[in-house]
């Protein structure tokens, strides 16, 4: 069987989110929550451009390894005033003592861990509705006061 060739990544856009103080509401049945306000925010590539309404939220499970599970939902306005949704699951992992310095909120080099995502779009707005029909990934760097995006059009 032959395969198929990989597929084409297109850049789309940076994200940059700001976001509040990690609530801690304890280990549950699933693994410890971290649950993150997301405080604002912005998108800016060539075919879009948007802020970050405040109010959405990252909830986290914190694996026994120190591995972050994301579960993110986000309120997008438009430069021309459309909103648009945006959720996506992530993974950000590495080695015990590189995940304990992004905890401690410091400074850390992107290339020392793994933090990937698959955002979802969801426009009502004709003009942005090919948002709803392609696949998005993005790489992510972890900052002390947030985080930013590099988000790809997967072609």
């Amino acid at each position: 069987m032959k395969h198929l060739d990989a597929p084409h990544l297109s850049f789309l856009c940076d994200m940059e989110l700001t976001v509040e103080n990690a609530h801690l509401p304890g280990k549950t049945p699933i693994g410890e929550r971290r649950i993150i306000r997301v405080t604002g925010g912005k998108l800016r590539g060539e075919k879009l451009n948007a802020d970050v309404i405040p109010g959405g939220d990252d909830w986290i499970i914190v694996q026994e390894d120190g591995t972050i599970i994301q579960d993110v939902r986000i309120l997008l306005e438009t430069d021309d005033k459309e909103l648009i949704l945006m959720s996506y699951r992530g993974v950000r992992t590495g080695p015990e003592e590189v995940l304990n310095r992004l905890d401690k909120g410091k400074n850390v080099n992107p290339k020392e861990y793994y933090f990937r995502t698959a955002p979802i779009f969801e426009a009502a707005a004709l003009k942005y509705n090919w948002l709803n029909k392609k696949i998005f990934i993005s790489n992510g760097i972890r900052l002390p006061n947030g985080v930013n995006y590099s988000i790809y059009t997967v072609e």
